[in-house]
């Protein structure tokens, strides 16, 4: 079942959760919503469940207009964060509810319903456990029978509200590798919230980012990764240095500004819609994409003295302190590299940004729709 979801309008008291949200849901793609608390991510979700009305909009499902429609009509499965499973009933129990309170003309004799709740056992690996009740199963554990209660009445859409959201780093990472390959077992058309950017771009086919009501961007996780539209998607995706300046144009792509320092830009970046002249911008280089070398008198760059070092596996993190303006930027390179080059802390330093990415420092989602909408 598809989804689309229209200007839809959503305010509690004088604060705006959702402003104009219009987004297309493809038939058994998942996606992921994506943003920060606050941004009106969970309130789509419930909007499209039926569990809240939006003040304005429609949503259609199959290209029909349910915006009206109670939940029970909508054949939606819906997983909470915090699994709402009934804790004096079986795991057997709590799978077989949706069907045991179906009306009776469509309810399901008790040996089809047994057969059902023993393969959703199965397919979520936890049969071996149907005797038991939820407060003796482990986080992971509750949340995969939550999953199978909401697939036992045979949703067209299943949405997940930060499913993942209560339960630690090792068992979250199990999880949704394993929801990945459930779902390209079952092609149901899913939706699932998150403010965890990892597990949004290893699980999801298609990622909307949201930030204050608005969505910013949408496209595979690849795409908002390495194309971000906005300066809120460069920064929320992965970690980020930030430099604020002004660009100079010149027929060799031009200088951007900083502190006390200007860094060249080549043809090759990609500054379409930037501003030059006296208007500020704002540039993002991730860590992994800065250079660093011992400094020299006449070297261009920007001069750092090294704060401390942290070694993770295979990479190293250095925090590095300009020594113009003072703001600690952050610099990876592989463990190996940084033995090598044996950097001692305060140590003067020079850095080069290999890839920078601009944007107008006004820049909001709002322009950048007017702007596609222009262009249409």
């Amino acid at each position: 079942m598809s989804i689309q979801v229209s200007h839809i309008y959503k305010q509690f008291g004088t604060f705006t959760a959702l402003d104009n949200v219009t987004l297309d849901f493809a038939q058994g793609e998942l996606t992921a919503l994506l943003g920060p608390s606050g941004c009106g991510k969970t309130t789509l979700l419930r909007i499209i469940a039926g569990l809240e009305q939006a003040d304005a909009g429609r949503v259609l499902l199959n290209g029909e207009d349910a915006t009206q429609r109670h939940v029970r009509e909508r054949q939606v499965g819906f997983v909470f964060q915090h699994y709402a499973l009934f804790k004096h009933m079986t795991v057997f129990e709590n799978v077989a509810f949706g069907l045991r309170v179906k009306p009776r003309a469509v309810r399901p004799s008790d040996a089809l319903i047994r057969e059902k709740v023993r393969a959703l056992l199965e397919l979520v690996q936890l049969d071996w456990l149907a005797d038991r009740y939820p407060p003796q199963l482990s986080g992971g554990q509750r949340q995969r029978i939550a999953l199978a209660r909401a697939l036992a009445v045979e949703p067209k859409v299943l949405l997940l509200d930060e499913p993942f959201g209560a339960l630690d780093a090792k068992v979250r990472k199990e999880l949704r590798r394993w929801l990945r390959r459930l779902h390209d077992e079952l092609h149901v058309t899913s939706v699932f919230v998150t403010h965890d950017q990892e597990e949004a771009l290893e699980v999801a086919d298609r990622v909307v980012l949201m930030n204050r009501g608005r969505v910013e961007q949408t496209g595979t996780p690849d795409a908002v990764y390495n194309d971000p539209a906005t300066p809120f998607v460069y920064g929320f995706l992965g970690h980020v240095n930030l430099f604020h300046g002004r660009v100079e144009a010149s027929a060799g792509g031009g200088v951007l500004h900083t502190g006390e320092v200007a860094l060249p830009l080549d043809r090759t970046l990609d500054t379409e819609g930037v501003p030059t002249g006296d208007d500020a911008v704002v540039a993002f280089v991730r860590p992994h994409d800065l250079d660093i070398e011992r400094f020299s008198p006449g070297s261009g760059g920007i001069p750092v003295r090294l704060l401390r070092t942290l070694t993770i596996g295979a990479m190293a993190q250095l925090e590095l302190e300009r020594d113009d303006t003072g703001e600690v930027l952050e610099l990876s390179l592989p463990v190996t590299q940084y033995r090598q080059l044996a950097f001692r802390t305060g140590e003067l330093l020079v850095v080069r940004p290999r890839a920078l990415r601009i944007f107008p420092a006004n820049l909001s989602a709002g322009k950048v729709q007017a702007e596609a909408e222009a262009r249409q």
